[in-house]
């Protein structure tokens, strides 16, 4: 059995579909601290390295055990962007993506023994389409607080799939985790059966 670094409910709900026997184990890693001294690197460096921190704790205080960390990044005409501290800020980060194309980086990295044991970085390019400001008032006013916890501002699963008007990558990738190369990895280890 694995131990999820997160307490994020889709990387869970992804791991539970797939049949994955995992149990999961908060993380508390400052994410801003780390990017800041991440500026000018590429997106899915970035996304890897915070998921290696957030597994890294996990790792060393479970001995022997398999800790998955993951991390998911979005950059927009070249900025990177935090879940939205507000509503507020979910509605200036909206009215910034619309029309334009979205990068979304999932990254996910395996450790036992605080040792970096396998790591994968997936990038979704996600068009935007041109959001209205009453669009975006009637999209929180049902998504808010649903969406605070998502990068993006959006959860596709749910009305966040109005957002886009085209969607490259995997969909694993878009929820927050590569998940079939996971799937790989842990078969590879020994986790699940071959």
């Amino acid at each position: 059995m694995i131990v999820l670094a997160s307490q994020s409910a889709s990387r869970k709900a992804m791991l539970e579909a797939a049949g994955v026997p995992f149990e999961a184990r908060s993380s508390d890693v400052d994410e801003g601290e780390i990017k800041r001294e991440l500026i000018g690197v590429p997106g899915c460096q970035v996304a890897q390295i915070l998921a290696e921190a957030k597994a890294m704790p996990v790792s060393a205080a479970m001995p022997g055990r398999l800790v998955l960390g993951g991390d998911s990044l979005v950059e927009v005409c070249g900025r990177s962007f935090d879940k939205p501290v507000s509503r507020a800020q979910a509605a200036e980060h909206l009215a910034f993506f619309s029309g334009q194309t979205m990068l979304l980086h999932s990254a996910a990295v395996l450790m036992r023994d605080g040792a970096v044991t396998w790591r994968h970085c997936e990038t979704a390019k996600l068009q935007v389409r041109r959001l209205s400001d009453s669009f975006i008032d009637s999209y929180l006013d049902r998504e808010w607080p649903a969406v605070s916890g998502c990068v993006g501002v959006f959860r596709i699963e749910a009305l966040g799939v109005q957002l886009f008007e085209r969607i490259e990558g995997s969909h694993f990738t878009v929820l927050g985790m590569p998940l079939l190369a996971l799937l790989g990895a842990l078969r590879e280890a020994g986790e699940l059966a071959a």
